[in-house]
């Protein structure tokens, strides 16, 4: 175990924004190195100091001050890398409303893109020139696109620094606009301010024990929630260095992480369940022999169902590395509360509850005894944080739930977002909620259902269920639509996706009404292939298993909606009406 240090001096209460905190950096620590990017994920690498890092973002703020683009949003079109920090932190210098986006690539539909500029009303395009030459010509083919004035800010010249002007911002200001999918299909713009990201900020530093001792390594999604607030924006916040990689230099090598952690020493790192059970499986007894995984403290796991089963897998074939279990921090938070909610001891190990699945079913918490069958483990994700506070509440009656009942986890507190972009339907529905019974409120309704047991959150599952596949969100009817829209034969409205897990793997299951003209000459073959391809081209998702089924035969409501977990039953009961299956 490493040795306790001091707690990083408490100097937070000093700025109400983020363009405050960056230049006090600029100041005192000029140059300290504040990020490297290892470009293969290995060795080469781009390093820039504080008093560079500001120098880029005055500059790149000076000319969209010029542009007179004050409370504008910008799409932030980039590669992982220094550029994409430089210009997030542009925006905020400038007063524009910075809007993450992922740049499509060669030959990609821009579906969601083209959604995310239409819903933010974005007039900018910031991104690298080699980005821009890509995307140039495709931009001009699409309405919602064309109109975007693009700015390539590796052209912009570092002695505009010296033109810019303070736009005196306050915590109110919104920071930036972290898009989720919504269940339509139709993205939404979580509204972030400078107030919620300095509040989870100092959340993530208490909950994590960091230090002055800290280094962060990460490789996650810059425009992804954990990614931006967790791995980028929390090393600044502490003044710390850090360590970047791409997502896809971790998804084509899961050493490069690893290794990373050894090679810089790093302290804090982490991801979704499905990296660890990614480096499990990929990482040679060989190249374990050459880690040395004894200086990661804070090991986090969250953004989607945590496995026990992994956690102690991961434990058992990294120890001899050095690795300690109770390095392992399971922690719970979404983009509408800034980043996190909840999370445990830094020096503790994981909580682990297992529970009586027909029960918990029911929404009841059974503990389950020795012997039993039909059990499932929980992991828990810690207790709130920092004046924030979680309650369990009936979906149904909006009434706190008791002690051992399952209920939708419902958030309130200052990291708390200020709500959707636009969208003031919906951001009642969802930021505004109200215990029927007490009154209290608002509360952030979050979809999620779980329990609370000694203060201590298990989250249990999705109220809209949403598929997670390898640290990703998806809707089902998304897919769902998709399915019936790839051939004639396949019935409108009546399909249903979900999950199963085999060998430890969530699977995508699709199971398809056909069309009852067409049972008789169906290309089955043909069919099966449409859905999947069609599947794997709009979502990048490989559809495991593909059942047709007759018409009328899928479960329903009275009311026509599907019945996904049921369906589910079905299928692994083996009772559906199958015309075919893949």
């Amino acid at each position: 175990m490493t040795s306790r240090v001091s707690a990083l001096p408490d100097i937070s209460l000093n700025f109400s924004t983020l363009v405050d905190l960056v230049g006090y950096r600029a100041i005192h620590q000029p140059h300290q190195t504040a990020y490297t990017f290892l470009v293969d994920g290995e060795t080469e690498q781009v390093s820039i100091t504080y008093q560079d890092l500001e120098q880029r973002a005055r500059a790149i703020a000076a000319h969209l001050q010029y542009l007179d683009v004050k409370g504008e949003r910008a799409l932030l079109l980039y590669q992982p890398g220094v550029e994409f920090i430089a210009a997030f932190l542009g925006c905020l210098y400038a007063g524009v409303i910075a809007v993450p986006v992922y740049p499509p690539r060669r030959n990609q539909r821009m579906t969601r893109l083209q959604a995310i500029a239409a819903d933010s009303q974005a007039q900018l395009a910031l991104t690298t020139t080699s980005v821009l030459t890509k995307i140039e010509q495709s931009f001009s083919e699409e309405p919602e696109l064309a109109s975007l004035r693009c700015i390539a800010t590796d052209n912009i010249p570092n002695n505009l620094a010296q033109d810019w002007q303070n736009p005196r911002l306050c915590e109110s200001i919104l920071a930036f606009l972290q898009y989720t999918s919504g269940s339509t299909g139709v993205p939404k713009g979580v509204m972030v301010s400078h107030g919620n990201l300095l509040h989870n900020e100092r959340m993530i530093q208490t909950a994590f024990g960091h230090t002055e001792k800290t280094i962060v390594l990460g490789w996650l999604p810059f425009h992804h929630d954990m990614g931006l607030i967790g791995n980028v924006l929390q090393p600044l916040y502490l003044g710390r260095p850090c360590i970047l990689m791409s997502p896809m230099t971790f998804l084509e090598k899961p050493f490069r992480w690893l290794q990373a952690i050894s090679r810089y020493k790093a302290t804090t790192s982490g991801g979704p369940n499905f990296a660890y059970d990614l480096c499990i499986r990929r990482i040679t007894p060989e190249q374990r022999e050459t880690l040395d995984l004894s200086s990661w403290e804070v090991a986090f796991n969250g953004a989607e169902p945590i496995r026990a089963e992994t956690l102690e897998r991961f434990a058992a074939t990294f120890a001899p590395c050095g690795f300690q279990p109770e390095a392992f921090y399971p922690c719970y938070g979404m983009a509408e509360t800034t980043l996190i909610v909840s999370g445990g001891l830094k020096t503790a190990m994981p909580i682990f509850k297992t529970v009586q699945e027909e029960a918990l079913g029911q929404n009841l918490v059974v503990a389950a005894k020795k012997g039993d069958t039909g059990t499932r483990t929980l992991v828990g994700c810690g207790k709130t944080l920092e004046e924030q506070q979680i309650v369990i509440a009936n979906p149904d009656t909006l009434h706190r739930c008791t002690a051992g009942e399952v209920g939708e986890i419902w958030v309130s507190g200052k990291s708390v977002a200020q709500g959707y972009w636009n969208r003031s339907d919906q951001t009642m529905q969802t930021f505004h909620a109200y215990l029927a019974d007490t009154g209290e409120g608002p509360f952030l309704r979050t979809g999620d259902l779980g329990f609370l047991e000694d203060g201590e959150l298990f989250v249990t599952g999705r109220l809209k269920d949403i598929i997670i596949i390898w640290g990703r969100n998806y809707y089902p009817n998304d897919i769902e639509l998709t399915v019936e829209k790839s051939h004639p034969a396949l019935l409108p409205a009546s399909g249903a996706a979900f999950v199963v897990e085999k060998d430890g793997e969530e699977r995508v299951v699709v199971v398809q009404e056909v069309e009852r003209q067409f049972l008789r000459r169906l290309d089955i073959d043909q069919v099966i292939g449409d859905i999947r391809q069609a599947v794997l081209q709009h979502h990048e998702l490989l559809v495991h298993n593909v059942i047709l089924v007759k018409t009328g035969s899928i479960p329903k409501t009275s009311s026509g909606k599907i019945q996904r977990y049921a369906c589910r039953d079905a299928f692994l009961n083996g009772t559906l009406n199958v015309v075919s299956r893949q």
